[in-house]
C-alpha cells in the first residue's frame, strides 16, 4: 500500500510517518507541503492513498477532484481538525473516501488507512455525529452511541443502505442481490447499529447526507 502524506505542517507529516511506518504493508513514498507538489508527486509515483488535511495552508478541497480525474482509483483519507457539518459533506461529494479528525487516537488513524486501502468507508464517530445533528431528526438518532469510535461500512452495506434509500423492502433487496430475506434483515440490522439510527428513515437521510443518494430520490420505505 503505496502511501503520501499531505499536510502543510512538518510536525503533523512527521507524527504521520511516525505513526505507519511501524505497519506492514505501508509504504511512505511521499510528503507534500501544498497542492501543486502533491499533484507532482502523484504523477511520478504511483499511489493507492493519500491522507490529507485539504484545510491546511497550501491546499483546498478543489485538489480532490483535480486529482480523481486523473486517477480515480486513488483513495483520499482527509484528516482535519473540526469541521462543520456542510463542510464535511462537501468534502465527501468531493472524492473524499474516508474522514476523522485529528486529535482520533493513533488506533484510529491505522485503521483508518486499512479499511480505506480495502475499499471500505471509515468514519470516525464524532465526524458522523457532527453530519447528523446538522440537519437529521434527532428523535432518529441515538446520540449515546456515538464516541470516537470508527464507524466502517463494508461494500454490500453500503450498497443495501442505497437500495433502502431508493426505498425497496427487504424482500425486493434480497430478490436484487439473490440473498435471503433473512440475510438483509440482518445487515439492516447491523447497518443501524453502526450508525447508531432507530429505523428505516435514520438510514435514509444518512444515505442522503453521504451522498451516496440524491436528495432528489428521497423516498422513506415503511419500517419492516
Amino acid at each position: 500500500m503505496r502511501v503520501i502524506l499531505a499536510d502543510s505542517n512538518d510536525i503533523v507529516r512527521v507524527g504521520m510517518r511516525t505513526i505507519l511506518s511501524s505497519e506492514k504493508n505501508i509504504e511512505i513514498i511521499g510528503e507534500s507541503r501544498n497542492s501543486q507538489e502533491l499533484k507532482q508527486q502523484i504523477k511520478n509515483f504511483g499511489v493507492e492513498l493519500v491522507l490529507i488535511d485539504y484545510t491546511s495552508v497550501g491546499f483546498d478541497i478543489d485538489i480532490i477532484h483535480s486529482i480523481l480525474a486523473i486517477d480515480n482509483k486513488i483513495r483520499f483519507i482527509a484528516i482535519t481538525p473540526e469541521q462543520s457539518a456542510q463542510t464535511l459533506v462537501d468534502a465527501l461529494r468531493s472524492g473524499v473516501m474516508s474522514y476523522v479528525k485529528k486529535d482520533c487516537d493513533i488506533g484510529e488513524i491505522i485503521n483508518a488507512v486499512k479499511e480505506t486501502a480495502r475499499g471500505n468507508k471509515f468514519f470516525c464517530g464524532k465526524i458522523l455525529e457532527t453530519i447528523q445533528r446538522a440537519s437529521i431528526d434527532v428523535n432518529d438518532i441515538d446520540f449515546e452511541s456515538f464516541s470516537c469510535e470508527a464507524v466502517v461500512l463494508s461494500e454490500r452495506e453500503i450498497g443495501i443502505v442505497v437500495l433502502i434509500a431508493e426505498g425497496l423492502t427487504n424482500t425486493q433487496i434480497a430478490e436484487q442481490l439473490f440473498l435471503s430475506t433473512h440475510t438483509i434483515n440482518t445487515h439492516r440490522k447491523n447497518i443501524m447499529s453502526k450508525l447508531g439510527v432507530k429505523n428505516t428513515a435514520g438510514i435514509v437521510m444518512y444515505a442522503v447526507k453521504m451522498g451516496l443518494i440524491s436528495p432528489n430520490k428521497f423516498l422513506f420505505a415503511a419500517d419492516l
